[in-house]
């Protein structure tokens, strides 16, 4: 019987369980983008994790969202990393990289210049910026023959990646960045060959995966995906057919997983399982929203055909997660005021269950 500890294969590497540690920006790197030492005892506390999917890191600087985060694409940012990925692999881990374009998620004072979008239509909220939160800006539109330099750059980011020490990569296509906003039906007002139908809107997405799949390998790729999903104001017309036309085009990719978030009905969801020929990695519960992923959601996902289950904030407050699952234990709260604040306080703070007070 297939439970949340039973090992699974997942291309070259065994994870040891189905729990996936999901990405989440904690915004702690340095100046430049680089990863830190407390960035690296934070990942190595949670590599008993089956996989960690590290948080969102810009493939450039145009590709940057939140000040704070880290990036992949300086030779001193892979330097930064390497400590960062031995740690997790001494402590026995597996980890991915989140390569996240920001689109036009960001902000001039974060970038130093205007954020780049589909079309020319911002953001709806409050961006992150060096000064506090703004409103998000109004992006630039990128002209034809600048759209695949932008789908490349995941792909550059990627071999980087590798070259750092992170066993794969997961291109981020949710939650409203920048592959979602060539998803989108209203953050995607083109009428070129990336916007308009749907076989055009996933082309973005297409060519970015394909790029990275060239650069490591399928089996060191996967893609994380919101179907339906609301974030900084995105819509998707016709999500079922949105997202049965891009699984069609990305199966022949031979990609290592898809992760899919639960951000529409399982009426819509369960179809997209069935249609998926590899690897689900399925986050059960709305990120962010009023609910943290517990272990019943996490078996009724594997009822339903999924191979491995994410978990996000639980992890930010319980490091041994994996050992509380197994054991029913009771999970720690989490304080959400240090989710973003910097520093190690809310970062390197939490006790594993043996010594928690």
């Amino acid at each position: 019987m297939t439970t949340l500890f039973t090992s699974y294969q997942l291309g070259g590497l065994t994870l040891p369980n189905r729990v996936v540690m999901a990405p989440m920006t904690r915004v702690r790197a340095a100046a430049g983008g680089l990863a830190t030492p407390s960035m690296a005892a934070y990942y190595a506390q949670r590599a008993t994790a089956g996989l960690i999917v590290s948080e969102g890191v810009q493939p450039s600087v145009i590709g940057q969202s939140n000040p704070g985060t880290p990036g992949l694409h300086t030779d001193e940012q892979v330097a930064a990393w390497r400590p960062v990925t031995a740690a997790v692999h001494t402590n026995g881990g597996r980890i991915f990289a989140q390569i996240m374009h920001g689109g036009r998620v960001s902000h001039p004072e974060t970038i130093g210049e205007q954020p780049v979008g589909p079309s020319a239509v911002p953001a709806v909220g409050h961006v992150f910026t060096p000064t506090g939160p703004q409103p998000a800006p109004m992006p630039r539109a990128l002209d034809i023959a600048e759209v695949p330099e932008h789908a490349r750059s995941y792909a550059r980011a990627a071999s980087r990646a590798v070259d750092a020490g992170f066993d794969g990569v997961e291109l981020h296509g949710a939650n409203g960045y920048l592959i979602s906003q060539f998803l989108s039906s209203n953050a995607n007002l083109r009428t070129d060959r990336y916007g308009g139908p749907v076989v055009n809107r996933i082309r973005f997405a297409v060519e970015a995966v394909a790029a990275t799949v060239e650069a490591v390998g399928a089996d060191r790729t996967g893609i994380r995906l919101s179907p339906g999903g609301t974030f900084w104001g995105v819509e998707e017309s016709d999500v079922p057919e949105l997202y049965a036309a891009l699984l069609t085009e990305l199966a022949q990719l031979g990609l290592a997983y898809i992760h899919i978030e639960a951000t529409t009905d399982e009426e819509v969801l369960i179809p997209l399982r069935k249609a998926w020929p590899g690897t689900l990695v399925m986050n059960p519960v709305l990120p962010l929203g009023p609910k943290q992923t517990g272990r019943d959601d996490a078996d009724h996902w594997l009822g339903l055909g999924a191979d491995l289950i994410s978990f996000g904030r639980a992890f930010i407050a319980n490091p041994d997660l994996v050992l509380r699952l197994r054991g029913q234990l009771p999970l720690a709260p989490v304080d959400e005021a240090t989710y973003y604040q910097g520093g190690d306080s809310g970062y390197l703070t939490y006790s594993a269950h043996a010594y928690a007070a």
